[in-house]
């Protein structure tokens, strides 16, 4: 791998998306506007929405990162920009984590711009700490971006890299520990939930919600979100196939 040509991915991709008002909306605009529709949705309920708006703030970083990553990187792969590069003498990691260095930056300013709102505006409140809340969202973040790459290998038009979603993403929205608390499940539905990462991404969130101080709990669970977001990189990675001519 070379950091030179990391970063310098990391920088087109950064030029690309300063250009794409509506990739810049959907980062930024998108989630925040959600969130303030939940908040209406349980106005004279702010304990209910400070509990689901604080996983939201999560899940929806995470989904939104999936999309625009997932498309982003089929149109590299469709475009023949990929293959081009990979007649250089460019290593496969340096374009998958120059893509993830440039979508984490875009990650930790809708984290920014989200929990700002939610605290600031839509009265959000945690016993724990903002800043480990966007921790937390750009991981989420991040994790959905990583995923998105390697999806978008299974794919070959934008329609199916958006069909992958509800493959990928809604069982584990449906299993996360949101809609009902996941020792609560059937046992063979606790089993899965308890490898979909998106199921650590809400248990670190709940835990930010409900203690003061940070735990183990979000400690392991920080770990095991970055965790599985390296394994999709280097997942990713194996998908691109160099060209030597």
């Amino acid at each position: 791998m070379s950091l030179r040509i990391t970063f310098s991915t990391a920088a087109r991709i950064l030029r690309q998306l300063r250009h794409d008002k509506r990739t810049i909306a959907m980062i930024v605009v998108v989630p925040t506007l959600l969130l303030t529709i939940l908040r209406y949705i349980f106005d004279g309920q702010p304990a209910v929405f400070s509990r689901i708006g604080l996983i939201m703030l999560g899940v929806f970083p995470f989904v939104i990162m999936f999309l625009l990553t997932s498309v982003a990187m089929l149109r590299e792969r469709t475009s023949g920009t990929l293959e081009r590069l990979l007649t250089t003498p460019v290593h496969k990691l340096d374009l998958l984590f120059g893509y993830g260095l440039a979508f984490a930056l875009a990650a930790a300013v809708q984290a920014a711009v989200v929990s700002a709102v939610a605290y600031w505006l839509l009265d959000l409140t945690t016993l724990g700490s903002a800043w480990l809340v966007g921790v937390l969202a750009i991981a989420n973040a991040v994790l959905g971006m990583a995923i998105g790459l390697f999806a978008s290998a299974f794919a070959r038009s934008e329609f199916q890299a958006v069909q992958l979603m509800p493959a990928l993403v809604l069982p584990q929205f449906l299993l996360c520990g949101l809609l009902s608390p996941r020792d609560q499940m059937a046992g063979w539905l606790e089993a899965i939930s308890n490898v979909l990462p998106m199921s650590y991404a809400v248990e670190g969130l709940t835990e930010v919600g409900a203690n003061v101080e940070a735990t183990a709990t979000m400690g392991k669970d920080l770990a095991i979100i970055a965790g599985c977001t390296i394994v999709a990189l280097l997942l990713g990675a194996g998908t691109l196939r160099r060209r030597t001519g």
